[in-house]
């Protein structure tokens, strides 16, 4: 059993070795950090809600930064999240083209022109603004760089503060991720 500790140790020392450089910081400030053990609150809670879409389709209404997870014609799981800033909303239908397990996060070339000053890919773990989970949406069989993802900054649910992605609490993505299926329909309302 100290064995296979000690090779978790070291595992984790070249992992944070690795992932220091690619993110251009000392390895001895990843090695300090960690990723949260707090997963958020559950903002979770089935409500009645009546739509005519089928069970397993997701509805994002931006306005009310509220997230649906059809289950029956009148009943939904309902979810807080986080929606885009001023010039970063968008509407329409999605459907969900790939789920990652404690996703990489790769800026886009458009945020990258904005802001540069972000890495070119960002590890799995405390600095990855992607969280737990990610659900990619597609449209037309194309990635649209949209996701419905967690986050390790639970206390920014609630606010208008991505680049047009949906924002969940990791505890509440882990629940829609193993909920949903990859070619469910994602419907975004302005």
């Amino acid at each position: 059993m100290g064995g296979t500790v000690r090779q978790s140790l070291i595992s984790r020392r070249g992992f944070i070795t690795v992932a220091a450089a690619t993110l251009g910081f000392p390895a001895t400030l990843l090695a300090q950090t960690t990723v949260p053990r707090n997963l958020g609150r559950s903002s979770a809670e089935v409500v009645n809600y009546s739509s005519k879409e089928r069970a397993g389709t997701i509805i994002v209404d931006t306005k009310s930064r509220l997230l649906y997870l059809i289950m029956s014609p009148t009943e939904a799981r309902r979810y807080k999240i986080s929606v885009g800033r001023d010039g970063f909303n968008w509407s329409g239908t999605v459907k969900v083209g790939a789920k990652k397990e404690w996703p990489f996060w790769t800026p886009p070339a458009e945020m990258r022109l904005r802001d540069p000053s972000l890495p070119e890919s960002v590890p799995p773990g405390p600095f990855n603004p992607l969280g737990a989970r990610a659900i990619y949406l597609y449209r037309g069989g194309k990635d649209t760089l949209f996701r419905i993802h967690g986050t390790n900054d639970a206390e920014a649910i609630g606010g208008n503060q991505t680049s047009g992605c949906f924002r969940l609490t990791n505890k509440d993505v882990l629940d829609i991720y193993q909920r949903i299926e990859i070619g469910a329909k994602v419907i975004v309302l302005e």
